[in-house]
């Protein structure tokens, strides 16, 4: 009897064991999936990589103290994101709205927007399969960023990945080093300086969307800033255009890891700057 429970329990174990396996394959050739499409968005966008130091004249002073509004000219990201291809990403997704980037930061994605906030949680920018997925936008926003609040999602991969790294903004000394996150579009690039981080739920006022009343972006403004923590000093106004970076926190699904930036400077880009010749 003990010889067949023995049995029993060592077939049970390597039925286990193989499980464990087959599941660590599968993840970690969803993430190499997940590298080779973003890896091709770059080089088909002509991305260049946005490494800390170029330019930080006047980043990490909050709105309560300094002038931190230089013009784009001493900008180097925006100058350079003016310049990516966003067309011939656009003939592989026309569901491709821009790119966003956090410099010195794995964040450089393109930024997608489907018909319902499902289909890209298990799809990349290419629209296929990979538990990667993309970063999307809320598919109720306009994609033109003109909303008050625009919600952007994202995974938070083991890897670091996608917006793995968003909870590195719980330490004022990483917000410091990387306080500023670019997106550009067909329309120009715009640099929205980060506010707030912190853990919320997602019935929470982080996630509602339309606000108009002055009243009730107040409170939207408040909330984060009382929420986050690190105290950066940065106070959007209520004619601002906020953005909410969205990621899960591995603590279930009735809280998620935000990150709130207000934009504080665009650059225009001209209509056919996009787009290549023929």
């Amino acid at each position: 009897m003990t010889k067949r429970k023995n049995t029993v329990i060592k077939a049970v174990c390597l039925i286990l064991l193989t499980a464990g396996l087959a599941g660590m394959i599968k993840t970690g050739l969803s993430y190499h999936k997940g590298d080779v499409d973003y890896a091709e968005a770059m080089e088909l966008a002509k991305v260049p990589k946005l490494e800390a130091g170029n330019s930080e004249k006047g980043q990490g002073q909050g709105t309560q103290g300094g002038d931190m509004r230089e013009s784009e000219e001493t900008d180097p990201y925006m100058l350079s994101l003016a310049g990516i291809d966003l067309d011939a990403l656009r003939e592989n997704n026309s569901q491709v709205t821009g790119w966003i980037a956090i410099p010195d930061s794995q964040v450089s994605y393109p930024l997608v927007q489907g018909e319902d906030n499902s289909y890209y949680l298990n799809r990349t920018w290419k629209r296929e399969r990979s538990s990667v997925g993309a970063i999307f936008l809320e598919c109720q926003v306009n994609r033109d960023l003109s909303d008050f609040n625009t919600i952007i999602y994202g995974h938070k991969m083991r890897n670091g990945s996608m917006f793995g790294g968003l909870n590195n903004y719980s330490s004022r000394e990483y917000w410091e080093a990387h306080p500023c996150i670019y997106i550009a579009d067909g329309n120009g690039v715009y640099r929205y300086r980060i506010y707030a981080a912190y853990e919320t739920g997602v019935r929470e006022i982080t996630y509602r969307l339309n606000i108009t009343e002055s009243e009730k972006k107040e409170e939207f403004i408040r909330f984060g800033i009382e929420h986050s923590l690190i105290d950066t000093g940065v106070k959007p106004g209520t004619e601002d255009k906020v953005v909410t970076l969205s990621t899960c926190t591995g603590n279930g699904y009735s809280t998620r890891w935000v990150v709130q930036a207000v934009r504080e400077l665009q650059v225009t880009v001209h209509p056919l700057a996009n787009h290549r010749a023929d």
